[in-house]
């Protein structure tokens, strides 16, 4: 795919659960995040994008009701295109992160939190954009793209091994992408917690 002539993409920030106490820092961290993953990939002609910091008890809504599993998960993914695979309306679709498995996953990782929810974020672009894992191939072609836009964002390979027993760090990393930025059917209008957050500044 040859990369046409980007225009810059506005990143609507919904900070929907008090959990994010730092709302101000969440936000910098997933628009600087999302800004350097749209940088580089593909441009798909969108010009916005959603992206929603939430909780556990939030998303494991979505992802009963989007996905049939009752349980929280750290980031899914929204695509809005329509049946043909086109971009509605300029919205590429939304990105809903949640603050307690993030924050516990990084935890278990030993790595910092600013680290993981960048990556997350990474990760949930790159599944609006057309990426998956859900084949080993696809998950390494993936695996690429996330570590070259961590890499310029001066953070560590987060599937390198980080401690002497490395298949388990590893493993931490990989179990924690397998079950995120799930894409999921195109959901009404622009997010529902778009509907009950609070809308924040745009870039």
């Amino acid at each position: 795919m040859t990369r046409s002539k980007r225009t810059a993409i506005e990143i609507d920030v919904l900070v929907v659960s008090d959990r994010w106490n730092d709302p101000a820092t969440a936000e910098a961290m997933v628009r600087r995040a999302v800004t350097h993953a749209a940088a580089a990939t593909p441009s798909t002609g969108a010009t916005e994008l959603a992206i929603v910091l939430t909780d556990d008890s939030a998303i494991r809504l979505l992802n009963r009701d989007w996905r049939n599993v009752d349980a929280a998960t750290n980031v899914l993914s929204f695509p809005a295109k329509s049946a043909n695979g086109k971009i509605l309306g300029g919205h590429l679709g939304d990105i809903v992160l949640a603050f307690e498995t993030i924050a516990r996953e990084a935890r278990e990782a030993r790595k910092p939190f600013a680290h993981h929810v960048a990556h997350l974020a990474v990760h949930g672009f790159l599944h609006l954009v057309g990426y998956d894992h859900e084949r080993n191939a696809d998950a390494v072609a993936m695996e690429h793209t996330e570590r070259a836009i961590l890499r310029r964002l001066a953070i560590p390979d987060p599937y390198r091994p980080r401690n002497r027993h490395p298949a388990a760090g590893t493993t931490t990393a990989r179990a924690a992408i397998k079950k995120a930025g799930k894409r999921v059917a195109k959901p009404p209008a622009k997010y529902s917690a778009a509907r009950a957050g609070r809308r924040s500044r745009k870039s």
